[in-house]
């Protein structure tokens, strides 16, 4: 067996073994949950911050950045309860009802941080307040940058009018490039998932350290979505078991499969820093006086 293929097996040997002696699959169910929570909540927040900072449209972009990866009969009942959620009106920013939500919202990161932990096999040793602020810091950094897209929105149309009316030539690259949401989802899926992997879990990691994991994160969540279509599409039946809880299993599943496949990309990051796959930066050793007087000798 050639060298490439022994250490693959072997990095995912150890990270699939360790993701299911370590409750992997709990971890999974616990980030689902978290997640399926949290939805809410941040949505709340985020769209009375938004309209405190003037992005009025921060519902409508979010929505489409969270669903519409998502598999449409997965996507589709879960964003119309949000919709309609999010047209209730509500009171200011400072309220008792936001300022909750905002700390709900932070829970679905802490569950993120806890199963990063074990998957990169660190114990946390940062006080609960520090990560709980780590965790609120995720959620604000989140909801400024949906809002700052949220505002962009506002002004491409009027830009790309323009554009088009002096640059006729430019008019299908121009087209391209309002088709923003598919090329534009994927990009901060990519951007929020190095940015877990580095500032979630306890330790230090470089950028090339879990660079591999998010990878595979992505194309697993890939496959993993298109199988999951259909099966939904072909086998099951979720009405005959769930009733009229159907559509919210139907999302709790694929939540459930979403966490286990990036708690499994962590892992993977952690074999091959085990393995020692990918070349760690370090410093060289002091050299004492006498290594230096036998160079000079």
């Amino acid at each position: 067996m050639p060298a490439f293929f022994r250490m693959l097996y072997k990095v995912s040997y150890d990270a699939l073994y360790h993701f299911s002696e370590d409750d992997g699959w709990a971890m999974a169910s616990h980030v689902a949950l978290s997640a399926l929570l949290a939805v809410f909540p941040f949505l709340i927040f985020g769209t009375a911050l938004a309209g405190f900072l003037g992005a009025n449209m921060f519902a409508e972009t979010a929505v489409h950045i969270i669903f519409d990866t998502w598999p449409e009969t997965i996507a589709k009942p879960l964003s119309d309860q949000v919709v309609e959620v999010l047209t209730i009106p509500r009171g200011g920013l400072l309220t008792v009802s936001v300022l909750a939500a905002a700390y709900f919202a932070s829970n679905g990161v802490e569950a993120l941080r806890v199963s990063l932990n074990r998957a990169y096999r660190v114990p946390e040793t940062r006080p609960w307040y520090i990560t709980r602020l780590v965790s609120f810091g995720f959620v604000l950094g989140a909801v400024v940058v949906l809002a700052a897209i949220s505002a962009l929105l506002v002004a491409v149309p009027v830009a790309l009018a323009f554009a088009e009316k002096w640059f006729p030539f430019l008019k299908e690259f121009l087209a391209t490039i309002a088709n923003w949401r598919v090329y534009g989802t994927i990009g901060l899926l990519v951007i929020g998932l190095m940015v877990f992997h580095l500032g979630l879990p306890a330790g230090h990691r470089r950028f090339f350290d879990v660079l591999p994991g998010v990878l595979l994160t992505l194309v697993l969540w890939l496959v993993g979505a298109l199988v999951f279509a259909s099966y939904l599409a072909s086998f099951a039946n979720y009405a005959a078991t769930y009733a009229g809880l159907a559509s919210v299993m139907i999302v709790l599943v694929f939540l459930y499969m979403v966490g286990a496949i990036f708690i499994i990309g962590a892992e993977f990051n952690a074999a091959l820093l085990k393995y020692r796959v990918v070349p760690s930066r370090r410093r060289k050793p002091p050299r004492s006086e006498a290594d230096e007087a036998a160079d000079i000798g």
